[in-house]
């Protein structure tokens, strides 16, 4: 019998504001020195909450978002800040448990 497999779409479970936020607190413990999981990650959040009103708010290109969100792209740092900000979201510093 042959198995259909579905592409995982992980911006189709983010339903909540605390929904976005666990998965990034998650992502952001599992990427280690993976910036584009990071970037990806935003990317998905953005993509559950609209890229076009994205794109708005930060005043950036909906087609340059994609690219730099996607996980391929290498996005600048103030390009996720603008993104993190646009979100409503804020990234802050802590020690690391040992």
């Amino acid at each position: 019998m042959e198995q259909k497999l579905l592409r995982w779409d992980s911006s189709s479970y983010l339903k909540t504001p605390a929904d976005e936020l666990a998965y990034l607190d998650a992502c952001l413990e599992e990427a280690g020195d993976d910036a584009a999981f990071i970037a990806k990650a935003l990317g998905n959040i953005a993509k559950a909450r609209g890229m076009t009103q994205l794109a708005k708010d930060t005043g950036l290109g909906r087609e340059s978002l994609y690219k730099a969100l996607s996980g391929e792209g290498n996005p600048s740092f103030a390009t996720i800040l603008k993104v993190t900000r646009a979100l409503g979201l804020q990234l802050r510093a802590s020690t690391l448990a040992s």
